[in-house]
């Protein structure tokens, strides 16, 4: 995704040279810095400045999930840390960012093979950019992660540089790996216990157990049997208002069937963007039913549906979920991406950075209701997916998950930019660990500062906040 054409790789010597030369420009313990002071906007405005090319009907969600707690803040707030993130000097090494890894964007999901691995979600924001920028936002979360715990301040900067350090490791590992060995490189769900072993309390360990042996329920059947109910001996999604909104729900009967009807014209061109193989195994469904809905906290007002097909018979469903692609929030200040279609975006930059993507993972663009051209992704609802729980987590507990976090990350950075050049650049003490640390405990407090606007905002009536769902 980073070249265009083919041109001959650099070599190892040139790599290193590379980083060395990034390392004097801008020197390891910068990346400690950060100013609030030099800021020129507030993170209520950036917030509202997204809101129009969102549902407005939907905005109250979002507003009333991200001010639940700092964490949760801090997870809708992608585009309020990039306009911070843009205004400080960077390395110049470029990776396919994943544009908003934080704790909660990690997680178990199964492979084409059906088996279960753990790595990166969630790619609306991803883009060509320096490195650092996935790993202070880790970094942050991390530390604001440790807040909401109540955990000291010694015991949080212990974790966030143990985290840190994961990266700065297994960048250097990577770096003396050959090609292949990077690119076929993954944590299973087996490293996942042994790293928790010992590092957390039993009832943690119980918990991680039961999520990887719950995992492989969370399918599309699962998903058939909470969600639908069959009319007139057909299959029909239920309405749970405002979560899931069914078609016939959303608009007048002739409206609706239109938009249907359109969605099954729009799916010839998603079945385009897949693998042959797969575009053979998508023909085998029927596209019966289709409803809105609210997913995550900062892609609320963002449009979604979730895509009913049947198989064989009732008992052979299938959930696809098309969720809109909007222009990245890093685009702004990095560049607009080589493609046109954001859909494709998000698709090309998940397939690049992540282990083992989705089968079912495509994109389209459509004319919307209001006349207006949107791209999204499609990929399965629901496939063995797991996440942890932070807020349950210990202080050995975050530790080690927030280890495997970093380990994770530098491995999508090594797959898809010059890992030699990064590792080059990150040396082996921890320098760039201790000073990305001190930048997130300066970056938590910023976030404490935008949550609390956030607040103040919605008692002065200036957003409106529906709290709760």
């Amino acid at each position: 995704m980073l070249k265009k054409e083919l041109t001959p790789s650099p070599t190892f010597t040139e790599s290193h040279a590379r980083g060395r030369r990034a390392r004097s420009a801008l020197p390891l313990g910068d990346h400690a810095s950060f100013d609030p002071a030099a800021l020129e906007f507030d993170a209520v405005e950036v917030l509202e400045r997204q809101a129009p090319s969102r549902v407005a009907e939907l905005l109250p969600i979002r507003y009333g999930r991200m001010v639940s707690s700092p964490f949760a803040f801090y997870r809708g707030g992608a585009a309020v840390m990039a306009a911070h993130l843009a205004g400080a000097q960077h390395s110049g090494l470029r990776v396919q960012l994943c544009g908003d890894a934080h704790l909660s964007n990690f997680g178990l999901f199964a492979t084409p093979e059906r088996n279960l691995t753990f790595d990166l979600n969630d790619f609306d924001e991803t883009l060509a950019g320096p490195f650092e920028w996935d790993v202070k936002r880790l970094a942050a979360s991390v530390v604001i992660a440790c807040r909401g715990r109540a955990f000291g301040a010694t015991e949080g900067g212990a974790i966030v540089r143990e985290s840190v350090g994961a990266y700065r490791k297994a960048m250097r590992s990577f770096a003396a790996m050959p090609n292949l060995a990077v690119w076929y490189a993954r944590l299973d769900a087996g490293h996942i216990l042994e790293e928790l072993r010992g590092q957390t309390s039993q009832a943690g360990l119980r918990r991680t157990e039961a999520a990887i042996a719950k995992a492989p329920t969370r399918d599309s059947m699962q998903a058939f049997r909470k969600l639908t109910q069959l009319v007139d001996g057909e299959p029909r999604i239920v309405s749970d208002p405002p979560l899931v909104v069914t078609i016939e729900d959303l608009f007048p009967v002739d409206r609706g069937r239109g938009i249907f009807d359109q969605m099954g014209g729009l799916l010839a061109a998603y079945r385009d963007s897949l693998p042959y193989e797969r575009q053979r195994l998508l023909d085998q469904y029927r596209f019966v039913h289709m409803a809105r809905k609210v997913v995550g906290v900062g892609s609320v007002g963002t449009r979604a549906w979730i895509l009913l097909f049947e198989g064989l018979h009732s008992g052979d469903p299938l959930f696809l979920q098309a969720k809109e692609a909007q222009t990245s929030v890093l685009a702004p200040y990095l560049g607009d991406s080589e493609y046109s279609n954001q859909g494709e975006r998000v698709v090309a930059g998940q397939r690049l950075i992540q282990a083992a993507s989705d089968i079912f993972l495509g994109w389209q663009r459509t004319n919307g209701l209001d006349g207006i051209d949107r791209d999204y992704y499609i990929r399965q609802l629901r496939d063995w997916k797991a996440s942890a729980d932070v807020e349950t987590f210990t202080p050995a507990g975050m530790a080690a998950y927030a280890r495997v976090c970093g380990w994770t990350l530098a491995r999508a950075h090594a797959r898809s930019g010059d890992r030699v050049a990064i590792a080059a650049y990150l040396g082996k003490k921890d320098t760039f660990d201790q000073a990305v640390a001190e930048f997130a405990f300066a970056f938590a407090d910023q976030n404490d500062r935008d949550h609390a606007a956030l607040r103040a905002a919605i008692d002065e009536r200036r957003i409106q906040a529906q709290e709760g769902i």
